[in-house]
This record gives C-alpha cells, sequence and structure tokens, in this order.
C-alpha cells in the first residue's frame, strides 16, 4: 500500500522548501492536505511527482513548487476570502482553505466540479465552497476578494475579474506569452493593477483566456 503521508513529507522536503518557500501556514497546508484525492484515480501514483497531473482537456493540477510559490507570493491571511479560478478537483483550494477564512473553488467543468464538492467534503475542507460558471466571469456574487489565484495560464485578464478584487486585493497567474510563462502578482491600487514579475513558470491556458485573435494583425 502506498504511504502517501511519507510522499507529502517528501514533497515538501524537495520541491517546496527548496524553492525558497518558508511560511509555516504553506508548509503545514501542503503536508496536511492529501494531494492524492484530488486527481483523477488513475493519476494517484503520480500526485506528488513534481508535475502538473492532467485532469484531461488541457488542464491540470499545478505542480506543488509552482502552487507553493504562487501562495507564497499572495501571501494569504486568515481573515481573507479567497476566489480560486479553475479549481479543477479542488487541490489548491484545500490549500488555501488552510491558511484563508473561505475560499470560493470557481469550476467550469460539471463534472469536475462535482468531483471536486465530493473530495473537499471527505477532506473536511468546510471552509470552501464550489460555483459553477464560466471561468472568465468569476463569481462577483461571493465577492469582492481579497486575494484571487487562478490554476493555469492566461494570455488575457478580463476586467471582469480584476473587478471583484477588493481594493488592497492581489491577484496572481501564470501569464502565456508565446508558450513561455511568468507568474505575475498584481495589487489593486486606486480601482488600478498594478502588476509585478514574481517568478518563471508554465501551465496551460485556462478556457476563457486565451489572447482575442481577432485583433492580431
Amino acid at each position: 500500500m502506498t504511504d502517501f503521508s511519507q510522499r507529502r513529507t517528501t514533497m515538501v522536503d524537495t520541491q517546496v522548501r527548496p524553492s525558497d518557500v518558508t511560511k509555516f501556514t504553506i508548509i503545514d497546508a501542503m503536508l496536511s492536505v492529501p494531494r492524492e484525492m484530488f486527481v483523477p484515480d488513475d493519476r494517484r501514483e503520480a500526485a506528488y511527482a513534481g508535475e502538473h497531473v492532467s485532469l484531461g482537456q488541457g488542464r491540470v493540477v499545478l505542480d506543488p513548487r509552482t502552487l507553493a510559490k504562487m501562495l507564497d507570493a499572495v501571501d494569504i491571511q486568515g481573515d481573507e476570502i479567497v476566489l480560486d479560478v479553475g479549481a479543477g478537483l479542488g487541490y489548491s483550494s484545500a490549500v488555501a482553505a488552510r491558511m484563508a477564512e473561505a475560499v470560493i473553488a470557481l469550476e467550469e467543468d460539471p463534472d469536475l466540479a462535482a468531483e471536486a464538492e465530493h473530495a473537499l467534503s471527505e477532506a473536511s475542507a468546510d471552509n470552501v465552497a464550489v460555483v459553477s460558471g464560466p471561468l472568465v466571469d468569476g463569481a462577483a456574487k461571493h465577492g469582492p476578494y481579497d486575494v484571487i489565484l487562478l490554476q493555469g495560464a492566461v494570455q488575457r485578464m478580463p476586467e471582469a475579474l480584476t473587478d471583484q478584487l477588493k481594493e488592497g486585493g492581489r491577484i496572481i497567474a501564470i501569464f502565456d506569452e508565446s508558450g513561455l510563462g511568468a507568474v505575475q502578482i498584481g495589487y489593486k491600487i486606486d480601482n488600478a493593477i498594478s502588476w509585478r514579475s514574481a517568478f518563471n513558470a508554465g501551465a496551460p491556458v485556462l478556457p476563457g483566456f486565451e489572447a482575442n485573435r481577432a485583433f492580431v494583425l
């Protein structure tokens, strides 16, 4: 029988800590959340490898290093509300939920959303609410948010999403430019987003976040 708890420890020791992620809340969350419960059954053995785990149809669970560094950059606090865009089967939401007051897990694929609800319930992530709907629309009904996380790459950032960020809030995403990925964190100041580079990472582009080809000359 596979010892997933030992694999979690190894993941943190070999993928997370060496990436300069040292915040106790992140280390504790990634040691505590059973990643194998949030990947497809036939991918459980690959749950702790240092790579994205495919969910099918171009969707992935981000690799542990990338997620940990994104969480480190946004520095979620215990009284904050988080929107997790493209939550997939809910792993990132479960991890963020151990740092935040509450997490809204947004997923547009109804099958993934249903499975996420089940997995989050099994993992006792009681402060996560799964919401179904187009990722580009966000979840305005539950906002505004202190932090918005995007679980995949973007080529454009819709205003509908940044509008749901609180003044002083943070949004983080992997920006895909010609196949190269760079994580950027945006701070909402005076109702405008100020973007700063965080680190390099790649991922498939989330549905709806592709560049608008109509404007390409």
